[in-house]
């Protein structure tokens, strides 16, 4: 059982290999990126059925006074083993730093490589580095690149924030996901003198937490409103002066031909790992769908079976989360149950419904995966706008589509398989309005009969009504807070936000009006 401290608290169990599940803890209506809640240390314990073998505790920081927790935040050689009490009974405890979680995150929920050498990326607040690993996970190169990629890109969202303060608060955690967005309005070319100088000295600066707005009050970008043009052509900048650094550093220090693991919040920029792809220097990419912390717990309970010997590909799933809770029976008076007809639902969302659709468990990491999705018509801009009001977002996030993998190649200019939505793509169709960002990506996750049967027979009978198996999928949770995943805070939700439809397993509840 494997434990990670601090934001993004989780709860990981893995028995022979195998992920058992990942609770986290934001997720069931919780704040995002929350610490551990007691509902989800009972969950844990409920879901366990009986004390484990080993605890695994991730490394982290004490807030505030300093001090390290476990094997502590930063570095890869530091790992502690001892013997504890637990309810009764002698475990082994076990703790790596929290820089190892990403590290073995990257190498375990990797497909096998018979590669001699493997590359992983860790960039993510406050790391950022190469690591090269042979065979049996040992690290036996690290090429350090720039500190904190992480905080310096949420950083520029802060300082153009005029509601952030100028001293003594950390960098706001939801700029990272707000500036990737804006980034692609805004071109790097067009940056002037005064927005290069503010991007090169933040690209220098040392300490970055607390955020040290105040020391950029000279600064072009200093409060200049998040949806400037000052700030979309910076974010563009910084995003292209983050990559080149690192890619520069990769073309130069790593061989050819290896395959390249990257993990870490940085993992979750689609941007970014599309260029990875394209860089035509790794044999092959891959990203974990819980790059970010989410998945820091897989990554320790990873560590601890490879010091014991294990030293293989984790078998695991994306829906590794807790099951939907059925906590009430929706108000008949309100809420009519039918059984779940595609055919019908289908041409439903084709007139302009759009669903609260709950499959199975949750998805591991932050992206919504068809289990935990609000779905709807892919083609008119009003549905894109609709979706971001209903989840109470900015109107320029873009909401990403969920597309069988048959149908890619039609939709889209690249056709390779992405079950995770980690890569931006472009979009070929010109009927996909409200899936199309503004510089003419999308984000898409694809799906086959396999990966997820519920959402890919929805999609065969939205093909069969509209010609294209392609669907708006945004997470099911409202701003600031993880997925819903029980009926009580479903029902709120949904008629709050004016959803007259909702699915959940094969029943399918229609709002009376």
């Amino acid at each position: 059982m494997a434990i990670k401290p601090g934001h993004d608290g989780s709860i990981a169990a893995v028995e022979d290999g195998r992920l058992l599940w990942c609770l986290e803890s934001e997720k069931d209506t919780f704040p995002r990126r929350v610490a551990l809640t007691p509902t989800t240390v009972l969950a844990a314990a409920e879901g366990l059925g009986r004390i484990p073998d080993v605890v695994a505790l991730g490394g982290w920081e004490k807030p505030r006074i300093g001090g390290a927790i476990g094997a502590g935040y930063e570095g890869v050689d530091t790992v502690q083993r001892s013997t504890v009490r637990f309810f009764g009974k002698d475990v082994e405890l076990f703790s790596s730093s929290h820089e190892r979680s990403h590290l073995m995150m990257a190498l375990g929920m990797a497909p096998h490589n018979d590669s001699d050498l493997t590359a992983v990326l860790v960039w993510e607040g406050v790391s950022g580095v190469f690591h090269l690993v042979d065979r049996e996970w040992r690290v036996v190169r690290t090429i350090p690149v720039l500190s904190a990629p992480g905080e310096r890109y949420a950083f520029l969202f802060s300082l153009a924030d005029p509601t952030f303060p100028d001293r003594g608060r950390t960098a706001r955690q939801d700029g990272s996901g707000k500036l990737m967005a804006l980034a692609s309005y805004g071109n790097p070319d067009d940056a002037d003198a005064d927005i290069i100088a503010a991007i090169d000295r933040l690209l220098k600066i040392d300490d970055l937490n607390p955020a040290p707005k105040g020391d950029f009050a000279d600064t072009v970008l200093y409060n200049a409103g998040v949806e400037s043009e000052a700030t979309k052509t910076a974010a563009a900048l910084l995003s292209r002066r983050l990559f080149e650094t690192f890619a520069a550093a990769a073309l130069h220090e790593i061989p050819a031909g290896l395959p390249l693991r990257i993990s870490g919040g940085c993992g979750l920029n689609c941007d970014w790992n599309a260029a990875w792809r394209d860089l035509d220097h790794f044999s092959d990419v891959f990203v974990p769908p819980c790059t970010n912390d989410s998945g820091s717990a897989i990554g320790t309970a990873i560590d601890a079976l490879a010091h014991h010997g294990s030293i293989q590909p984790l078998d695991w799933d994306v829906y590794s989360g807790l099951e939907f809770v059925y906590d009430c029976v929706p108000d008949a008076s309100r809420w009519q149950p039918v059984p779940r007809n595609d055919t019908e639902l289908a041409a439903a969302i084709a007139s302009g419904r759009v669903v609260s659709w709950v499959q199975g468990r949750w998805e591991i990491g932050p992206r919504a995966l068809g289990n935990r999705s609000l779905l709807a018509e892919p083609y008119s801009t009003a549905t894109r706008d609709r979706l971001n009001w209903i989840k109470q977002r900015e109107d320029y996030r873009p909401i990403a589509p969920i597309c069988r993998e048959e149908d890619l190649a039609d939709a889209f200019v690249e056709s390779f398989p992405d079950p995770y939505m980690l890569y931006f793509r472009r979009v070929r169709s010109p009927r996909l309005g409200a899936v199309t960002h503004v510089d003419g990506s999308a984000r898409a996750q694809s799906v086959t009969q396999a990966s997820n049967p519920s959402v890919y027979s929805l999609l065969s009978a939205f093909a069969e009504e509209t010609g294209m198996g392609v669907l708006c999928n945004t997470s099911l949770n409202l701003n600031g807070q993880g997925f819903v995943n029980r009926m009580s805070d479903l029902i709120r939700y949904s008629e709050a936000r004016g959803i007259d439809d909702m699915v959940v397993g094969d029943v399918w509840y229609r709002r009376s009006r």
